[in-house]
């Protein structure tokens, strides 16, 4: 493998030690590809995904990819309050907290998330 997948990794291992979901508070686990992103909410107690969301289900494919970040985060939050899930812990999943992945936290944020 690549040194730096071996480094995120190590990373999101580290974060995974300390972070949990539960149904009251699921996690908020981001997933990032060259092409897209995803915002997926998951339960570790019962090992369960409750809501997942990626750039590829969006309407309007002429974005960047920092905005087409956001706006799944936006897309994710509306699902989460539809299902009453105000309240996660966020998960970045090793990588670095900017860029596409700090945009989708603002866009969650921003449609009403609490983490």
């Amino acid at each position: 493998m690549k040194a730096t997948i071996v480094r995120r990794v190590a990373r999101h291992k580290k974060i995974r030690a300390r972070v949990s979901g539960s149904k009251e508070t699921p996690r908020l686990f981001v997933r990032r590809s060259n092409l897209h992103i995803y915002g997926i909410l998951i339960n570790d107690k019962e090992n369960s995904t409750l809501i997942e969301v990626s750039d590829r289900s969006l309407e309007n494919k002429k974005m960047t990819k920092t905005e087409k970040a956001k706006a799944v985060g936006k897309m994710l939050a509306e699902k989460a309050l539809k299902e009453k899930i105000k309240k996660v812990v966020f998960d970045r999943g090793g990588y670095l907290y900017h860029g596409r992945v700090r945009a989708l936290a603002d866009g969650a944020r921003e449609g009403g998330l609490i983490f």
